[in-house]
């Protein structure tokens, strides 16, 4: 099984200008995704898909490879699968498809080895999960909640609270974590597929491909209480981390 991973980089972002090129670690914040994702076991290439060619030019300054992408995707998915069509027109085919969020420097390679595990079952996509036990937070719209059935495919995914807990011995509730695996061909069929009402009600886009009967094999992880950088605030906290790790080594 070929992997491909494809690493989603767009220059503009709504809540934190430009992030993927904060570098107050000495390097950009989407070359340390790039570089955890060369941790990952069972990877054949690692790419990211950028519509600027700042972001070209600063990852290839570190030694990344950077493709440019059209600029008017209406998402991290579309992004990708055009980087996989342009490497599938230069000769290069890939079986899997992984979707690393550009955001995420403290990227788990366990967590990516798992995903590809999941891939060669053969479901149109795979993603990842992890035990929710904060009350608090699970009823939170931005935590994404999800269920699955007893083959550990995704039934539904929501930020409402499901399933709802009628007693306190309710089943574990599970969040959903933000990274995909596409077989290759469902991955350039997923942009053309119909949004459907699901999608457009709770804005998640995985939804499209269980709407339209395809499957989603869901692994659950251990958490490493890790998120994505979405704010100023998560940019200090990662650098605190960070600078925290290289004192210690």
């Amino acid at each position: 099984m070929r992997a491909l991973a494809v690493i989603p980089a767009r220059l503009e972002s709504s809540r934190l200008a430009q992030k993927a090129l904060l570098r107050e670690t000495g390097k950009y914040l989407v070359v340390h995704v790039y570089e955890r994702a060369q941790q990952v076991r069972g990877l054949d290439r690692i790419v990211i898909a950028t519509d600027s060619s700042a972001i070209v030019e600063a990852c290839r300054s570190f030694g990344a490879e950077a493709l440019l992408t059209r600029g008017d995707h209406k998402s991290g998915t579309d992004r990708v699968a055009e980087a996989a069509k342009i490497l599938q027109d230069r000769g290069e085919d890939y079986d899997v498809v992984v979707n690393v969020q550009g955001d995420e420097p403290e990227l788990e390679p366990s967590h990516v080895e798992t995903l590809l595990e999941l891939m060669s079952h053969g479901d149109a996509m795979g993603t990842l999960a992890e035990k929710l036990e904060d009350k608090e937070e699970a009823r939170l719209p931005q935590v994404v909640k999800l269920v699955v059935d007893a083959e550990s495919r995704a039934l539904y995914f929501s930020r409402s609270l499901i399933p709802y807990p009628r007693s306190a011995r309710g089943p574990v509730l599970l969040r959903h974590i933000g990274i995909y695996g596409f077989q290759a061909d469902f991955l350039q069929r997923f942009p053309n597929l119909e949004k459907s009402p699901l999608e457009e009600a709770e804005g998640l886009e995985q939804l499209r491909t269980l709407y339209h009967g395809y499957k989603i094999r869901v692994g659950v992880v251990a958490g490493q209480g890790v998120r994505g950088i979405d704010t100023r605030d998560d940019y200090d906290a990662f650098l605190l981390r960070y600078q925290k790790t290289t004192t210690d080594t």
